[in-house]
């Protein structure tokens, strides 16, 4: 979500909960596309069950799922897709709490001013000097008892970060986006034109640290500013990463990890705030997101346009960005449902291009852009109008070995499956691990 929200939440406690799966028919009824079934629900519960407490990004690794939550994050087992359970919940309050993982070491990013770094920590005040927010480290060797081990403060926060691994395989590095600066805010002050670079040593957590705090956006007379990113996807392989950073669509080069560089930078006269970027699996094009209204607004309507709060892919042609269409989903939403573009995966069909996305309360949609000057819907899932006051719907929808896993932020966690000629052969591909902004080849 583009706002930096600030909210007193529940106090942190570590809990354990045994739940099974709601039947996907027991809970009301959604609407798909025939070729998409839903297979389960696990619904919110409870220091996660209030309407404030909003479910987040996702992450997999073997067979366990890892949803963040405003007040946390829980551990899901999908051994069985069919019948998920939760295995344990930390409360541990810090918006956005997006989740990442490796080996035993899971990563929340943490984007609001807390009294400390301590999962008991309360809602600071963001003009204090002593106020935290930045990046909280756990130990997850146990599944069902996950330890904090570590916190490391990063300028304005984290609101996304993205896993980067070093190329000697002792260490990881972090890539911190933030944004958001005010000159009451002690944290965080402007200008912010730069990302944070956490190392953090796989065989001593306890020693991560922000080693690097690279400016990309140096300020030029007379040329637009920006102040930070909101999401970066590295593709480690090809030392190559696409940046969503505000008012620009951004390509990096990040065969030094501690020294990113710009090596282009595009605008687009639709976007209003570039959110996220996916990398098609042979690098060749990015699938950038415009979550135009930060997540709290309905833009997926006539008067908005299908070229407004949508997805727009761009090729990379001589190492420069080049736009060849825009992509929006075709079902017209209510205007106070809140739907705009936001995060989604690959799925892992050679030789085509093929994502899952979320869209909030415009639910889960399955779009084909293998041709990138006509993307096309191919498939969704969508639930009725959220009831309550708050916001609503998928936050993240990722494909992960055969199945489709939706965060969703009232109803807790969707599964659902996809049987269509097109998508079949991903069904073959098995992930150890999954963290979306960290990509592969498959």
């Amino acid at each position: 979500m583009v706002s930096r929200v600030g909210r007193v939440l529940m106090s942190a406690v570590a809990g354990l909960a045994l739940l099974g799966a709601v039947p996907a028919h027991a809970a009301e009824k959604p609407k798909t596309s025939a070729n998409v079934k839903h297979v389960a629900n696990v619904p919110k519960q409870g220091p996660f069950a209030a309407e404030d407490a909003y479910n987040t990004d996702l992450a997999f690794q073997g067979r366990y799922a890892y949803q963040g939550n405003y007040n946390g994050f829980t551990v899901y087992d999908i051994g069985d897709p069919a019948k998920p359970r939760v295995v344990s919940r930390v409360s541990c309050p810090g918006a956005q709490n997006d989740v990442s993982v490796t080996g035993k070491l899971l990563f929340l990013s943490v984007d609001e001013s807390r009294s400390g770094d301590s999962c008991a920590s309360d809602y600071g005040s963001p003009t204090d000097k002593g106020a935290w927010e930045g990046i909280r480290i756990f130990d997850i060797s146990d599944k069902a008892r996950p330890k904090y081990v570590k916190a490391v403060k990063t300028a304005c926060g984290s609101h996304t970060h993205t896993l980067v691994p070093d190329k000697k395989g002792k260490a990881v590095y972090l890539y911190v986006s933030s944004y958001g600066p005010g000159d009451i805010l002690a944290g965080c002050k402007p200008p912010h034109d730069k990302i944070s670079i956490v190392k953090v040593p796989l065989d001593k957590p306890t020693a991560a640290k922000v080693v690097a705090t690279p400016v990309l956006f140096p300020e030029q007379s007379g040329g637009p500013t920006t102040s930070g990113c909101h999401d970066i996807t590295v593709y480690p392989a090809k030392d190559l990463a696409a940046g969503a950073c505000m008012g620009d669509g951004v390509l990096l080069d990040i065969a030094d990890r501690e020294k990113p560089k710009v090596t282009n930078r595009v605008t687009d006269e639709n976007f209003a705030f570039w959110h996220s970027a996916t990398f098609n699996n042979t690098g060749t094009k990015v699938f950038f997101t415009d979550e135009l209204g930060g997540g709290a607004a309905g833009v997926c309507d006539k008067a908005t346009g299908a070229e407004r709060g949508a997805d727009a892919v761009y090729d990379i042609s001589g190492g420069e960005l080049a736009r060849q269409a825009y992509f929006k989903i075709p079902r017209s939403q209510d205007k106070r449902q809140n739907c705009v573009a936001h995060n989604g995966s690959l799925i892992p069909v050679k030789g085509k291009d093929i994502m899952v996305q979320a869209w909030y309360q415009g639910g889960v949609s399955f779009v084909d852009f293998t041709d990138p000057a006509k993307p096309q819907e191919i498939g969704f899932f969508e639930r009725p109008p959220f009831k309550g006051r708050d916001i609503a719907g998928s936050w993240s929808a990722y494909y992960y070995n055969g199945y489709v896993y939706s965060s969703d932020i009232q109803k807790g966690l969707d599964v659902l499956r996809i049987d269509d000629p097109r998508t079949d052969p991903a069904k073959k591909v098995k992930l150890k691990v999954l963290n979306t902004q960290t990509q592969y080849g498959y």
